[in-house]
């Protein structure tokens, strides 16, 4: 034997909106990959209603992305590369549409539609930070001034039930 089973229970999840609830972003997540430099990067990803996620795509062509959702909703929203919206979906854990896979090179956004909302994610590594270019010019930064009412644009698309 050459490890254990890591339990993903509903005591890490509760602890893991716990953090988000608690974190000034509003979420949290959790490696289930031993390094960022691994082949795949799996994680949970815990959000909370009012955390922002600024619109990004990722341009490297084997950085598909894959969301499950493991508790909660969501509202996934593409865009076309001038900011307008091209689709919103709802993912929802034991729903009709429980997950998404998004294309690289496609903008994208998440935006919690309740409480203790927690999904799966799985793309390729290693781990890099979004360069300024996978960042969307035409959407407001995480923490400046106009984040609030685009958010509230964005919600307005995805149905709260």
């Amino acid at each position: 034997m050459t490890g254990r089973l890591y339990r993903i229970d509903a005591a890490v999840l509760d602890a893991l909106s716990a953090q988000a609830r608690s974190a000034p972003r509003l979420r949290k997540n959790l490696n289930l990959h031993a390094s960022e430099t691994d082949a795949c990067n799996r994680l949970l990803n815990a959000l909370e209603p009012g955390t922002y996620v600024q619109p990004h795509r990722h341009l490297d062509p084997l950085k598909d992305e894959t969301m499950l959702m493991v508790r909660g909703r969501l509202g996934v929203i593409a865009f076309h590369d001038d900011g307008r919206i091209a689709e919103a979906v709802v993912i929802e854990a034991g729903g009709p549409r429980p997950g998404v896979n998004i294309p690289h090179g496609l903008f994208h956004a998440t935006v919690c539609r309740e409480p203790g909302a927690v999904f799966f994610e799985a793309k390729a590594g290693p781990y890099r930070p979004l360069a300024p270019e996978e960042r969307a010019p035409w959407a407001p930064p995480e923490g400046s001034p106009g984040v609030a009412a685009y958010l509230q644009t964005l919600l307005a698309r995805v149905p709260a039930r």
